[in-house]
């Protein structure tokens, strides 16, 4: 998904810098749509990984599994 988002924002500056404004604007938009959903993933995923490594750490995994033990 990153690779769209650099994708549109190079497609971006190059219709701005042509003339396309309309074009520039589109791809502009598409760019910092597509980031943000990076974005909201990454911190979704970082939230998660630190979580799962307190539980660990914390040795609190076994409230999360007490049929196993």
């Amino acid at each position: 998904m990153l690779k769209w988002a650099i994708l549109f924002l190079i497609l971006s500056i190059v219709a701005g810098a042509i003339g396309f404004t309309n074009i520039s604007v589109i791809a502009k938009r598409i760019a910092m749509v597509l980031f943000a959903l990076l974005f909201l993933g990454f911190l979704a995923l970082l939230a998660f990984a630190w979580i799962i490594g307190e539980a660990i750490s914390t040795n609190r995994v076994m409230l999360f599994f007490p049929s196993f033990v």
